[in-house]
């Protein structure tokens, strides 16, 4: 059984934060759509930046002569310290600039600095294709409807109707 959204009551949670203080739990579990729009909010109740800071200990590289040099962006300007402190990389050229600080933190906080993510199962992708096969028979039974009603072939547009009744139908069941 799925668990539904804390914030909407209505799509399926697919963001699942913890978080522990003091031996309190508290616990939120959000649709992707809520996520996105409590992403801010959550943060802060979560403190992302803080636990970022925690977990990071390569802040910044001496120089060979005993001075200190801060990392910085050379295409948004971030530092290492504003990703401490915000939690989120400005670009997409951040990943390189501060590619040797993320690799251990990563590695911390995933246990492995390459992705390992989860992969469709072979009966989601067979549902997958299912699906896409039957939105490709709809286009195709709704233009053939068309070209009927522009013949003035009206038996036959009544038939393609028919069909695509049917096909939407199936398309809203296999989303369920």
């Amino acid at each position: 059984m799925s668990m539904l959204c804390d914030e909407c009551g209505k799509n399926k949670a697919t963001v699942h934060l913890t978080e522990i203080v003091n031996e309190q739990i508290t616990k939120l579990n959000l649709c992707e759509s809520c996520a996105k729009e409590k992403g801010s909010d959550a943060e802060q109740h979560f403190g992302i930046a803080d636990l970022l800071a925690a977990l990071s200990d390569v802040q910044t590289t001496p120089e060979p002569g005993g001075t200190v040099v801060k990392n910085k962006c050379g295409h948004c300007g971030l530092t290492y310290e504003d990703f401490k402190k915000v939690g989120r990389l400005g670009c997409s050229e951040c990943y390189t600039v501060f590619r040797s600080s993320l690799a251990p933190l990563l590695k911390r906080i995933h246990g492995s600095n390459q992705h390992m993510g989860k992969s469709p199962s072979p009966d989601h992708l067979k549902e997958q294709k299912a699906l896409s096969k039957l939105h490709e028979d709809l286009r195709t039974v709704k233009e053939e409807l068309q070209k009927a009603v522009k013949r003035e072939e009206f038996e036959e547009a009544a038939a393609l109707r028919d069909k695509i009744k049917f096909l939407e139908k199936k398309i809203k069941e296999n989303k369920t």
